[in-house]
């Protein structure tokens, strides 16, 4: 349902044939996840399900602000705008997924969001040219260090594209600390569940570090992990689930590296 429910807003955007249209529909969405007993469909069940589990008013609310600066043109300026981009927009799937997942432990929340910004930095760095044709770059602008451009990326300017493969390779660096810092919390996860998680984060993590190998593959098309690839590194997971202690929920819980947050600061729950 909460899958559902993230999927309905960012089709709610999409759908809008126009950026004004689109405006409108999430003005109305907002409105829906405010009326209190007045919500129809998937977000009349999605109310639902944050009574029953209660989850913070205030994440999807993020979700769909996040999802709603995807209207029109884009370009990100700095490198805060980017982590505060990703939380928005997949940090907040990741809070929300605690009390569903029957997350007891309040420890859980900051590693929860840190793996939701590590598969969007992800996100970002394999779709560089797909979103280039959408008219959005998410490279922040202070780091490429010139006027980089969707035409200019489509058509293939060296300067720009050498500029691009730069911080894409960055930015999955920087994915790799938030995957890392997301492992310190995965202790806190119901067992089952917890081997779904890691599962999960072990595949999407393979995708950056096949684009780390290969830079220049994120202009020949979407980096893709196999199937037999994905079996392996679901076994690798599982067994590393088995054989870690941290995994395990032995020894001593560490705490989160809150530099890791420092951009989000106002925009985290309680």
């Amino acid at each position: 349902m909460l899958y559902t429910f993230c999927r309905f807003v960012d089709d709610t955007v999409d759908a809008g044939e126009t950026p004004l249209q689109a405006g409108a529909a999430v003005k109305a969405l907002r409105s829906s996840l405010a009326s209190n007993g007045h919500a129809r469909g998937i977000v009349a069940d999605f109310i639902e399900l944050m009574e029953r589990y209660g989850l913070d008013r205030r994440l999807p609310l993020d979700l769909v602000d996040g999802v709603a600066s995807d209207i029109g043109a884009v370009e990100v300026a700095t490198h805060g705008d980017l982590i505060r981009y990703c939380y928005r927009v997949a940090g907040t799937v990741g809070a929300m997924m605690c009390p569903v997942l029957k997350v007891q432990d309040t420890r859980a929340l900051p590693f929860a969001i840190d793996l939701g910004i590590a598969m969007q930095l992800t996100n970002i760095a394999r779709d560089v040219l797909e979103d280039a044709h959408r008219g959005r770059i998410y490279l922040p602008g202070e780091k490429l260090g010139i006027s980089v451009t969707c035409d200019g990326l489509i058509r293939g300017d060296v300067e720009q594209r050498a500029a691009a493969t730069r911080v894409v390779l960055e930015l999955l660096a920087l994915a790799e600390d938030y995957y890392r810092s997301a492992d310190l919390g995965l202790r806190f996860i119901p067992p089952q569940a917890r081997i779904a998680i890691l599962v999960a984060s072990r595949v999407y993590r393979a995708i950056g570090q096949k684009i780390m190998k290969s830079p220049t593959r994120i202009w020949r098309g979407r980096t893709v992990v196999p199937t037999g690839e994905k079996l392996v590194r679901s076994g690798g997971a599982i067994l590393e689930f088995l054989t870690r202690p941290s995994l395990l929920n032995l020894g001593r819980a560490k705490a989160h590296r809150w530099e890791l947050h420092t951009a989000l600061t106002g925009l985290l729950p309680a």
